[in-house]
């Protein structure tokens, strides 16, 4: 279970990430990257964002950019969270599908 501390860290890197996710995504049109949560482990050595990727259809590549550039993401986040952290976690990046599940569920509601 996650005590307040890892929550209130988790929520941290939450804002921080989307906010560079909008910064780089601003010059491609069309595609939206919001991270809806981020799970800290208790002892802060690694942290797993979920991504939520709209259009659904580029989610892949750009879930493989993503992770490309990995460590370049983690030091913007060092940058902005430095002060705040001393230990500035390792990224896995996820795809949070969740969206395109409740889609799908109304979908087959409405048949």
């Amino acid at each position: 279970m996650e005590n307040t501390r890892l929550k209130k860290i988790g929520r941290l890197l939450q804002k921080e990430l989307s906010d560079i996710f909008q910064k780089q995504t601003q010059g491609v049109p069309g595609t939206l990257v919001s991270v809806s949560i981020v799970r800290v482990s208790p002892d802060l050595g690694t942290a797993k964002a979920y991504l939520s990727i709209f259009p659904s259809e580029k989610s892949q590549e750009l879930l493989e950019a993503i992770r490309a550039n990995t460590k370049a993401i983690r030091y913007d986040l060092g940058k902005r969270v430095g002060k705040q952290l001393r230990i500035i976690p390792e990224l896995s990046f996820f795809i949070d599908d969740s969206l395109d599940y409740i889609e799908n569920i109304d979908k087959l509601l409405q048949k």
